[in-house]
Order: C-alpha cells, then structure tokens, then sequence
C-alpha cells in the first residue's frame, strides 16, 4: 500500500495464479468505502451485481470484496476497522480524482450504482453521436461520470481511474520514458482542465488529470515563450529594415555622386566646343 501527504491512496498486487490462468488482465480496481461490507454485498447482489472476490478480513486494515455490476464492469467494496480511509473535499495531486466507466447501459449501470452508494447525478454533457456523458457526486462534490462505449471499442464495461497530477502532459511525458503508452491525449477537456489515457508498462489502462488552474499554470511558461520570440523577431525585422534603408541610402549618395560627376564633365565638354 501507499499514501500520499498521508492519505491512504491503494496498493499493488500480482495477480493470482487462478486469475491469470483464466487470463484477467493487469488493472486497476476502483474501491468504494461503505459502513458494513457484508450488507453491501448482499444488496449488490440483490440488484443483479455478481460476487468475484467473496468477503474477507485484510489484518488490521478491515475487510473487502470484489463484485461485477450488471453489465460486468469490475469494483470492489472496503470497510475499515478504523476510520474511513481517504478525506472529503477536492482531491489532492497524487491522489485518484475521477472515476469514469465506459459501460453497455449507463442507465441501467446508473440505476444499480445510485441504489448501492446513493449517488447523485449532477452535471451532464451532450457528446454528440456517442450520446451522454453523466457526472455524479456525493455530498456536493463529483466523483466521476459514466457513458455507453462506442460499439467499436472493443473492451468490455470497465472503470477508468484519473490519478490528479500538475501537468497532464509532463505526466504523459514520464509514462513514455518509463516504458508506458500514451493512447488518448494529453487533450482539454470541457471546464478547462487537461487529461491523458495511459496504459503501464504491464498492460494496466490508467490516466491522469490536471485541473484548470493546474493546465492554466502549466500552459503560461508556453505563452511566455511564445510572447518572447514574437518581441524578438519584432526586433530583429526592426534592425533589418534599418541595416536596408541605411544600405539603400549609401547607394542612393553613391548614385547622386556619380550623377553630379557625369554632368560637370558635360558641362566642360559643352564649353570646350563652344571655344
């Protein structure tokens, strides 16, 4: 496991030998915190979800569960001995600020969800052909959205885990150097934040998000560069036009000089003739 300023943030596992027997892949599992894990399991169930990890004891730490929702996208269930972990309000960098699931029936996915957690819908956005995007919260805050995947994206309903961090594209810079993919972005995103869909060097799909201001602050260093060489090339096409118009100058004095030469030796010819 891992924190950050603290904060318990989640923890790395290797995959069972039966899961990687029936060929699950690397991923990452989005855990909801509830009250009582075993009631919350049966409710799941009750509202056509499926068990894939029964309910057991984590030492010291409390108890969990695996389950699939209806439409067969992977979540799990966390009861802490002791304290909830994670905090309210806005998420911090380094820790998980958006949760987003690509599913075959965000309705139905919606229904069983609000049911289970008590999820609120909250802002919505029209995406065209591909139909709604539904955000959702809890308490006043959004914790993520959810939306049917184009039929031609071949993965099964799953959730997407956004890690906050200062700079989408500094971040997708270091998943590419440590051995990672990029596959999708670093793009904006409506509301002025920035984003990048990753996949890690085992296979695991993640991404990153950086907020408004974080992409506002990130995107300054750029506009002042760009400002700086816009001043530099003004100056240098000033010194430019004066090093022309000097040069143009010289030639026009060179040009009257010889002019004024040309005339007083025809002005000596003329008078020669006239004696």
């Amino acid at each position: 496991m891992w924190t950050a300023r603290g904060t318990p943030v989640g923890g790395l596992m290797a995959l069972p030998e039966d899961a990687r027997r029936m060929g699950t892949p690397s991923s990452w599992v989005m855990y909801v915190a509830v009250p009582d894990l075993d009631a919350s399991v049966r409710q799941a169930v009750s509202l056509g979800g499926r068990v894939y990890v029964q309910p057991q004891d984590i030492p010291t730490m409390g108890r969990f569960a695996v389950l699939g929702d209806p439409q067969g996208a992977t979540f799990a269930l966390f009861s802490a001995t002791s304290g909830i972990p994670g905090h309210d309000g806005p998420s911090e960098p380094g820790e998980f600020s958006w949760h987003e699931l690509a599913t075959s029936d965000w309705q139905a996915a919606w229904g069983f969800y609000e049911q289970l957690f008590g999820w609120v819908k909250m802002e919505a956005m029209d995406m065209g052909p591909v139909g709604t995007y539904q955000m959702f919260g809890r308490a006043g805050e959004m914790l993520g959205g959810m939306y049917n995947k184009p039929p031609e994206v071949p993965a099964p309903p799953h959730w997407l885990c956004y890690a906050l961090v200062p700079s989408a594209d500094s971040a997708a810079a270091v998943v590419q150097r440590l051995g990672g993919k990029v596959v999708n972005g670093p793009m904006d995103i409506p509301g002025g934040g920035r984003i990048a869909q990753c996949i890690d060097p085992q296979g695991a799909a993640f991404a990153v998000h950086a907020n408004a201001s974080s992409a506002k602050a990130a995107a300054k260093p750029k506009r002042g560069a760009k400002k700086a060489a816009k001043k530099a090339g003004k100056k240098t096409g000033k010194k430019a036009t004066k090093k022309a118009a000097k040069k143009a100058a010289k030639k026009a004095r060179k040009a009257a000089k010889k002019a004024r030469k040309s005339a007083k030796k025809a002005q000596k010819k003329a008078a020669a003739r006239r004696r």
